[in-house]
């Protein structure tokens, strides 16, 4: 039988942050960087199990993002992922409902960037790609970048800059 979790990242257990990194390096088969992985924590984390065991996670972490002259508080989503042996079972869409309602709840708007082999699932459930141009506010300034982001709500103008904040590894 299997369980949903919500755990925050400080109340995560050594044994469950290594099952979580385990699970994303076989679903990402050996290409989630550290600085993947960094960015998944420091939020919460969407879990699900079976026979005790961890075979879907997500992550929803706070970012701030900047759009028409103001900054917005954006749940930005992480980290999805399903252990291979179980794809196909909705869990990436547990997972995914978990999240979507605290960003729901809790933010101004969601916003990911996805893969290629993720993002019919995120279309699907009904994120929006974003029409406009996408940017980060790096060390330098606002920079433009190419990312395809998927935002999820909010009152924004779709076709306006969406900037991100500055991170380290992959910034959208």
């Amino acid at each position: 039988m299997g369980r949903q979790l919500v755990i925050p990242t400080a109340e995560l257990s050594p044994g469950q942050r290594s099952a979580i990194r385990r699970l994303l390096d076989d679903a990402f088969d050996g290409e989630f960087s550290d600085d993947d992985w960094d960015h998944a924590l420091g939020g919460l984390h969407f879990i699900a199990t079976r026979d005790d065991t961890i075979v879907a996670h997500a992550a929803v972490v706070q970012r701030s993002f900047f759009h028409a002259d103001r900054a917005w508080r954006c749940g930005y989503v992480e980290a999805v992922a399903v252990h291979p042996s179980w794809r196909r079972q909705g869990l990436a869409a547990s997972v995914m409902t978990a999240a979507e309602t605290v960003i729901d709840r809790a933010y101004d708007f969601g916003a990911l960037s996805a893969s290629d082999a993720g993002r019919s699932l995120y279309l699907s459930r009904g994120w929006q790609p974003w029409r406009g141009r996408t940017a980060v506010l790096s060390p330098t300034g606002l920079e433009l970048t190419d990312d395809d982001a998927l935002i999820r709500g909010g009152s924004l103008d779709p076709d306006g800059v969406l900037a991100c904040d500055w991170r380290n590894g992959d910034v959208w």
